[in-house]
């Protein structure tokens, strides 16, 4: 089986490496507003359950 050339990667331009840091950031950011608006949405249509409250004793 033939072996694969041990060769560095090539360096990438700093304007390519901003240019794909900011596009993931704003992959990262659409991701977490969908996450919080399926958050937002599920405590919307499901109410807190009633928490038991003990009487003061007196």
């Amino acid at each position: 089986m033939p072996k694969a050339p041990d060769t560095p990667p090539k360096p990438t331009r700093p304007d390519d490496r901003a240019a794909r840091l900011a596009a993931a950031l704003r992959e990262n950011l659409k991701r977490r507003k969908a996450q919080a608006r399926a958050r937002d949405a599920a405590a919307a249509t499901d109410p807190a359950p009633e928490v038991a409250r003990e009487k003061p004793m007196g």
